[in-house]
């Protein structure tokens, strides 16, 4: 198994962004962005990673320094509740080796070290099978499938999968039931 490490997206990742756009990678977002939303895009994530707690990481094989593709999260409402989202990809030519699901693992214990939302969940479109498949055995629960307005103007068919970082405690204990008798 390939190891690999998440860093922060830096000037340099420009390229890595260019390659995440390409058909192959974008087929299941509606297709390629142009240019000009490219740079923005990386415009966005380079404030991110100058930020105390950065969200968005390029992913690198160790020990070669290969730049091999993008995870991400951020703060999203879902149905009127606060929540992780997060996202991924992998260049083609390092896809089928485990380092999606090393890359999530790793995302989602930087999510739950944060505290901050219960619930982090992944939106793939539904005839995505790489993306169901590695939400599945990251232990998301699939919630229901929901339509998406992404890119803005077109409407996506997804699948809602959600995992629970940490528990909530109560505010409140429950009112205790023993017996048929409350206590």
């Amino acid at each position: 198994m390939t190891t690999i490490e998440l860093r922060p997206w830096s000037e340099e990742d420009l390229q890595l962004l260019t390659q995440l756009n390409a058909p192959a990678m974008t087929r299941y977002l509606g297709g390629p962005e142009s240019e000009e939303r490219v740079l923005r895009r990386h415009n966005r994530y380079l404030h991110d990673a100058a930020s105390p707690v950065p969200r968005i990481f390029k992913i690198v094989l160790e020990p070669s320094h290969v730049s091999a593709g993008n995870v991400l999260y951020w703060e999203k409402s879902w149905r009127g509740e606060p929540i992780w989202e997060c996202g991924w990809g992998v260049l083609p030519e390092y896809q089928g080796q485990g380092i999606a699901g090393q890359a999530v693992h790793l995302l989602l214990d930087k999510a739950r070290s944060e505290r901050l939302h219960q619930f982090m969940h992944a939106f793939p479109s539904v005839v995505n099978t790489p993306s169901n498949a590695l939400c599945r055995k990251l232990g998301f629960s699939l919630i229901e499938e929901c339509d998406f307005e992404y890119p803005p103007g077109q409407v996506m068919r997804c699948n809602d999968w959600r995992l629970e970082l940490w528990q909530a405690r109560l505010t409140e204990p429950p009112d205790s039931i023993y017996d048929g008798e409350q206590r």
